[in-house]
């Protein structure tokens, strides 16, 4: 077995059951998925030696167990070096905060790490229950490091995750325990979104609706992709007035639309599309590519000497830019490679050579005046939320149908990098507003939970009320977080595809649907029947 690895956190983890081979689909070998496991574990015995409450703790032991969770997101950190100075660094802290425990025989758990093959040959309710908790958390724990970054933090929050590692850590805790913990996820993971859309609305001003071209213009360029918008301001900085030009890809789209960044004349247009197609669009590019958060795929030779990472993001001989943030080294790969000779036009997934981005909830709320009378008037006569995580399985094209088939009364509001699959569309106009609109990252799901809301306010109603369906597609672990603030503020009827999570037993999901009606997508043609009547 010890070539053999258990991962089972993504969609397309293997034959729906989970990755239990020498590597997983996303490209883990099985060493670098027990480190994480051992990482994982030995955070759960830091939450143990403060008894789960994380009162004892300080900001710098915080920042830790952010890094540490957020380094087991998939696609995040391929680096068996800097994921051994994780497990170090957890170690050195937890002696720190019980000294007198490593030198004491009695096993009481104050210096014991977890052994994670207990959670993975668990019954199978209490592993999903487990599941749903630590998945959820890691993906907390990258909106939690977005907004650290820029210097906002919320103790409760913080204080949140000592206290699901440690219920993770229980073995004698059963359904009764676990689930109101699965359910503070989501509760606390609002809080958390709140907290990162105020740290990036403040840093870099309320995004409003741009046009970006998809256009890349002859001479050096450098593509960012990832999440983080600190790392971007950082790299526009870095770059003024040298000649390069900067492109947005995957996740990074949205930047385009916070005033802050897209002051930057330099700050170009956006080259790609989802991040599960970087191993077709980057081969043999002439620029370097900078990875500042998850959605990395394992380089191929044609693009590998160009690839940097930055923050928790690392893979092996990568050169990675620490936290000085030097980018140097992109900087000079960038001149030296030169870029394009002529300017290359790049297109959408659907053909299209232009986005448009930028419609947070402060753009869509400062019309709902509009909105709410084209609802009135008839005109609008419903809204979808299409969005979430793209990704390689087949079956994803279902997104592209779905929106392609919806009436022309309705408006596609959507985030994240699924919204790819059909963002260069010619949707067309609805009471002066396209009828696509983009709210941005998955990070910025709060956007839509406010608008939703917001317009559940206006017509004095409850958000299942509304003329409002959601459709959403996951990938990874910021998608189960989002998923349990969706249950914590009581919204149903929600469609998820292209399958429902390996780690949710059938038990679990028969109390996801009996309380929340959630259901799988079927065909466009069926759930727009069974939506819209």
């Amino acid at each position: 077995m010890d070539n053999k690895m258990f991962c089972f956190q993504c969609e397309q983890t293997a034959g729906c059951e989970g990755c239990m081979g020498a590597a997983g689909v996303c490209g883990k070998k099985a060493d670098t998925a027990k480190l994480q496991d051992k990482l994982t574990g030995a955070m759960i015995g830091l939450a143990g030696a403060v008894d789960g409450n994380g009162e004892a703790v300080s900001e710098h032991v915080d920042k830790l167990v952010l890094e540490g969770l957020f380094a087991t997101v998939t696609n995040v950190n391929f680096n068996n070096d800097s994921i051994s100075e994780l497990i170090q660094r957890v170690e050195e802290e937890k002696k720190k905060l019980v000294p007198n425990c490593y030198a004491c025989a009695s096993a009481c758990g104050k210096s014991n790490n977890y052994d994670m093959q207990k959670l993975w040959t668990a019954n199978e309710d209490i592993r999903s229950l487990k599941s749903l908790i630590l998945f959820g958390i890691r993906g907390m724990a990258a909106y939690a490091y977005h907004a650290a970054v820029l210097g906002y933090t919320d103790s409760d929050v913080n204080k949140f995750f000592y206290k699901a590692l440690f219920a993770i850590g229980m073995d004698d805790w059963g359904m009764d325990e676990l689930l109101p913990i699965v359910m503070e996820v989501g509760e606390v993971n609002l809080k958390c979104m709140a907290l990162l859309d105020k740290a990036n609305t403040e840093s870099y001003g309320n995004p409003v609706p741009t046009e970006v071209s998809l256009t890349v213009e002859k001479g050096p360029f450098i593509v960012i992709t990832g999440h983080d918008l600190y790392d971007l301001k950082q790299l526009l900085e870095q770059t003024k007035d040298k000649g390069i030009h900067i492109y947005t890809h995957g996740e990074m789209l949205p930047a385009h639309g916070y005033p802050e960044l897209k002051k930057y004349p330099h700050l170009k247009g956006n080259f790609g599309t989802a991040w599960q197609n970087q191993q077709k669009e980057f081969d043999g590019i002439p620029a370097p590519i900078l990875f500042t958060t998850n959605c990395l795929m394992p380089p191929k030779a044609s693009y590998a000497d160009r690839v940097f990472t930055t923050e928790v993001v690392s893979y092996p001989e990568m050169v990675h830019i620490g936290e000085d943030k030097d980018f140097t080294p992109v900087i000079e790969k960038a001149l030296e490679l030169g870029g394009y000779s002529t300017d290359m036009q790049f297109t959408g997934m659907n053909g299209g050579n232009k986005v448009m981005t930028g419609f947070g909830h402060n753009t869509v709320l400062s019309v709902a005046d509009k909105v709410i009378d084209g609802v009135k008037a008839g005109a609008i006569k419903h809204f979808f939320l299409v969005g979430g995580c793209d990704g390689a399985k087949s079956g994803r094209n279902y997104y592209t149908e779905f929106v392609k088939q919806t009436p022309t009364d309705s408006i596609i509001l959507t985030l994240a990098c699924g919204k790819y699959r059909f963002n260069d569309l010619e949707a067309g106009m609805i009471g002066g507003l396209p009828r696509i609109m983009d709210m941005g990252q998955c990070n910025d799901a709060y956007s839509a939970i406010k608008v939703a809301v917001a317009l559940a306010e206006a017509f004095e109603c409850g958000v299942n009320d509304l003329p409002l369906s959601m459709i959403l597609s996951w990938y990874e672990q910021k998608a189960v977080c989002i998923l349990l603030t969706l249950f914590h503020l009581g919204i149903k009827n929600i469609l998820l595809g292209p399958s429902l999570p390996a780690f949710v037993s059938p038990n679990v999901l028969k109390f996801l649907v009996e309380k929340y009606n959630i259901a799988p997508i079927s065909t466009p043609e069926d759930d727009l029947k069974k939506i819209l009547g």
